[in-house]
């Protein structure tokens, strides 16, 4: 599949770009400055911008088969990135055709009734609030094939190749093992209109998608 990531720079977006050449999968990586981008040997650098309009990505986007958006501002901008950024990428691959859309996302972030019982989320109310807004606009406002991966604690930790998916409690996430979650779904019709919520487990990734179903959500 010709797929398109926004955010490609960012820790989840590296191994996010490995693991889906790895599947055999010619990536496009929408990256504010193209000449920085570092995995050349893996995939192409566009220039992407989420201040521009919808229209503008639209055009970015068109004949791609997929996108993601792994895309963060580390807190520095979350309404024009992790907020409306994302709202506008979403409204920008409908304008352009493209259905299949995955967001990665943080944990519980649809359900704000768990936040200030979880400590690694009760400080961070904000970036909550702007996960849960793009999450809900993806989920009510659009048509996209979408799956959302809502991760706990994401650690800079090796990759285990396992994972529990479906968890109802906090908990960590090796970068990688998130990386091979979002990258395992893109084709998986049983992960499409499903939010995933995760943290490290024992089952193997690929197993753990492709046993997923509506019932474990």
């Amino acid at each position: 599949m010709k797929v398109f990531v926004i955010g490609a720079t960012g820790r989840v977006g590296q191994d996010l770009i490995t693991a889906l050449t790895q599947a055999g999968h010619t990536v496009t990586a929408g990256v504010h400055t193209p000449s920085k981008f570092k995995q050349g040997d893996l995939a192409t650098p566009v220039a992407f911008d989420l201040t521009a309009a919808p229209a503008t990505m639209a055009t970015i986007l068109t004949g791609y088969d997929a996108v993601y958006f792994v895309a963060g501002s580390r807190g520095r901008d979350l309404l024009q990135v992790e907020e409306f950024g994302a709202i506008k990428s979403m409204q920008a691959a409908e304008q352009a055709g493209v259905k299949r859309y995955v967001m990665l996302s943080s944990l519980f972030a649809t359900q704000p009734e768990k936040w200030a019982g979880i400590t690694s989320l009760a400080s961070l109310a904000d970036y909550n609030v702007a996960k849960f807004v793009a999450d809900n606009w993806l989920m009510r406002n659009t048509q996209l094939d979408y799956t959302i991966i809502q991760p706990g604690t994401l650690t800079e930790t090796p990759a285990t190749g396992r994972v529990t998916l479906g968890v109802t409690d906090g908990g960590q996430n090796a970068i990688p093992d998130v990386a091979a979650v979002l990258a395992a779904v893109l084709e998986q019709h049983n992960t499409f209109g499903q939010v995933i919520t995760m943290h490290a487990g024992d089952t193997p990734v690929a197993e753990a998608v492709a046993n997923w179903s509506q019932a474990t959500k």
